[in-house]
């Protein structure tokens, strides 16, 4: 399986993605109008309001669509799928969540390849699309979302240093070229990469 990093075009700029996200959090109240939607707004005492838009987005867009999807998260630890949780109606959308953090996890409950993670390592592309499969295979989602990264402080290398997160998606059905990319996030912190990253899956669970 071939590997990419993104282009600097296609990375993900905070500031931008934070503006669009208040945007979204104010206009939720219209949304909310909208036939299909879930209720609006929401505020969330729980997560940042950038996030909390951008999921309210994803489960008011999937559940007019009829869409289910579920969620295979490394270095995020489940934020992907609390951010879901906090909107209401969310269980039409979301069938179940992942949080395999542990290489071990990885190979028991997503049924990813030893020698996936060998040859390519947990942070890897190749990692991230096997894990998306195994999310729909045990699973009864339509899509599924799969992240894995190093959020730091330790961990980086000179291949992969602090900030490096590769994300992939997988379509029930789709028998396509595997989708995902490598990304890195300037943050500078551990809690920034998150936040980055849980932006990004969900942006992929968008139809």
């Amino acid at each position: 399986m071939r590997q990419r990093r993104a282009r600097d075009a296609d990375c993900f700029r905070p500031g931008a993605a934070r503006q669009r996200g208040d945007d979204r959090l104010r206009a939720g109240h219209d949304q909310a109008q909208e036939p299909g939607n879930v209720p609006g707004p929401v505020v969330s005492d729980l997560l940042p309001p950038e996030i909390v838009a951008l999921a309210l987005r994803v489960v008011g867009e999937n559940a007019r669509h009829g869409r289910r999807v579920a969620t295979a998260e490394s270095c995020t630890g489940g934020l992907v799928a609390a951010a879901l949780t906090e909107i209401p109606g969310s269980s039409a959308v979301l069938d179940r969540g992942f949080v395999t953090y542990s290489n071990e996890a990885k190979r028991e409950d997503l049924d990813v390849p030893n020698e996936i993670i060998e040859t390519f390592g947990a942070v890897s592309i190749a990692c991230v699309w096997a894990m998306a499969q195994g999310a729909l295979k045990n699973s009864n989602a339509d899509v599924a979302v799969a992240i894995s990264g190093i959020a730091g402080p330790d961990g980086g290398s000179p291949s992969k240093p602090v900030g490096t997160v590769v994300f992939a998606r997988a379509r029930r059905g789709d028998d396509g070229e595997p989708e995902g990319e490598m990304r890195h996030f300037d943050g500078g912190s551990r809690s920034e990469v998150r936040r980055q990253a849980t932006l990004v899956a969900l942006e992929l669970l968008l139809p």
